[in-house]
């Protein structure tokens, strides 16, 4: 293993490096879906051909790509070249789980670390490359890096960094189906915990978060008992109307996707679920995100006697822990979760703790700044901005693929009157030279169907600029 330490004299804007590489996040909580995340990387190299293997992985994590690559090429002919794998992560950011994988993937191939920003992706790079893969990279450069400009620019100095016919493999958070993430709707709350989780979050995150949500039309209008209220003023007790962006209610509802789920990894509810390994996916139900959820019950004794001895009567004894249905579960601790937000708000000391880790780690970041229309327009005009030989486009249908996240969708239609889908979008950009109007005719083709008719015409008007 060889780690590289490129010159960077600072770390992005508001990013909370202790947070974001903590064992108990980059080890295992951000440490699952190495097939998902490797996925595009390894049919990029596939397309390729056997001699060009010069890959980069922006930002890997706790190495769950990089172990689920490496054992994809375990089986490779012996005289087949080795992949020279690069990984590039921020400065401060490490992870245990990250060098096991790594010591995995020298079996197989070439591996080095080198410690850099994305933004600065050609000053780390010795050349252009073959493939360059990230997960979730685009919303971080987003909210800690400059936001649209810092984007912008990310994107324009793409092409450069990867050869003619290279490929950039993107995983991220699918947004909305929408034309627009402005696009206002009015949704419904009745459920004391996403009550709560919105007073909570929504003025923290709206006053200190980075997000695009600042025009005028983006305003968010809440009602109780047909009655204009600030956010700050909502009843738990009563359900509320709130009328905003579709992307501000996409984003309300992931993060509270994800303070749920650190809420119940730290055990602070007096029991702790097993998010990770092969218990995590102990399905009753696949296709409907039905499941078995595992669990232990921790020593503390914050959570009520009587909500342990409701836990212990619908639960049933499995090794040394104790497994229950999904829903009974979620059912039972959301009671739990909603005394644990109140708790926060009532200044509890050892809960506020709880909260605040998770509010420096993720609460401040925007997922959603692009829907899938938006993602594939944004790449490739300003990729064909760039005044490059080439210009960024995925070029076959499997190119684009949305995975949704089932259980987390049953949770969510249980619990909202419109749930938003929750889903990672797969996009496999190939690095196309302007010159090959075959294959670009292909790339306007492939998008088509996922592209608005004004965003169409973007497209079109960005490819053929120069003829």
């Amino acid at each position: 293993m060889k780690v590289v330490t490129a010159m960077n004299s600072y770390a992005p804007r508001n990013f909370a490096t202790a947070a974001k590489s903590a064992p108990s996040y980059l080890d295992v909580a951000a440490n699952a879906h190495g097939a998902e995340k490797g996925h595009l990387m390894r049919q990029a190299l596939d397309r390729l051909g056997g001699t060009r293997r010069q890959v980069v992985e922006v930002g890997p994590g706790g190495g769950a790509a990089v172990a689920w690559l490496a054992a994809t090429l375990a089986d490779q002919p012996a005289d087949t070249p080795r992949v020279e794998l690069t990984l590039v992560e921020a400065p401060g950011v490490t992870s245990a789980s990250l060098v096991q994988a790594m010591e995995k993937f020298g079996q197989v191939g070439a591996c080095r670390l080198v410690t850099g920003l994305a933004t600065e992706l050609d000053a780390v790079l010795p050349g252009p490359v073959d493939v360059i893969s990230a997960s979730a990279l685009l919303h971080e450069v987003y909210s800690y890096s400059g936001g649209y400009p810092g984007l912008y620019s990310l994107i324009r100095a793409l092409p450069a960094m990867l050869t003619s016919g290279g490929f950039f493999a993107y995983r991220d958070v699918y947004a909305v189906n929408a034309s627009c993430l402005h696009q206002r709707v009015t949704h419904s709350y009745d459920i004391p915990s996403w009550l709560r989780f919105l007073r909570l979050f929504l003025p923290r995150y709206l006053s200190e978060g980075r997000h695009p949500y600042h025009r005028a039309d983006d305003q968010i209008l809440v009602r109780q008992n047909s009655r204009p209220i600030t956010i700050p003023e909502l009843d738990t007790s009563t359900c509320a109307l709130v009328t905003a962006p579709i992307g501000l209610l996409r984003e309300t509802q992931r993060h509270y996707l994800t303070a749920r789920d650190h809420v119940w990894r730290s055990g602070a509810l007096g029991f702790t679920p097993i998010l990770d390994g092969q218990l995590a996916a102990d399905w009753i139900d696949f296709g409907a995100g039905h499941k078995r959820v595992h669990y232990a019950l921790t020593d503390l004794d914050w959570l009520p006697l009587s909500q342990k001895a409701m836990l212990r009567s619908i639960s049933e004894p499995y090794a040394d822990h104790l497994t229950v249905d999904g829903d009974l579960f979620d059912e039972v601790t959301d009671v739990v979760l909603d005394a644990f937000l109140n708790a926060v708000e009532r200044g509890d000391r050892a809960c506020a703790e709880v909260w605040s880790a998770w509010m420096s780690r993720e609460g401040h970041e925007t997922y959603t700044y692009f829907s899938l229309d938006e993602l594939l327009t944004a790449f490739t005009v300003l990729s064909a901005e760039a005044q490059a030989e080439t210009v960024l486009m995925p070029i076959q249908s499997s190119d684009i693929e949305r995975r949704e996240r089932h259980h987390y969708n049953r949770f969510l239609s249980r619990r909202l009157i419109s749930p938003l889908l929750d889903a990672k979008q797969l996009v496999l950009f190939a690095n196309v030279p302007r010159a090959d109007t075959t294959t670009l005719r292909q790339a306007l083709a492939t998008v088509r169907p996922w592209c608005s008719k004004p965003n169409l015409a973007r497209i079109h008007t960005a490819v053929c600029t120069r003829g």
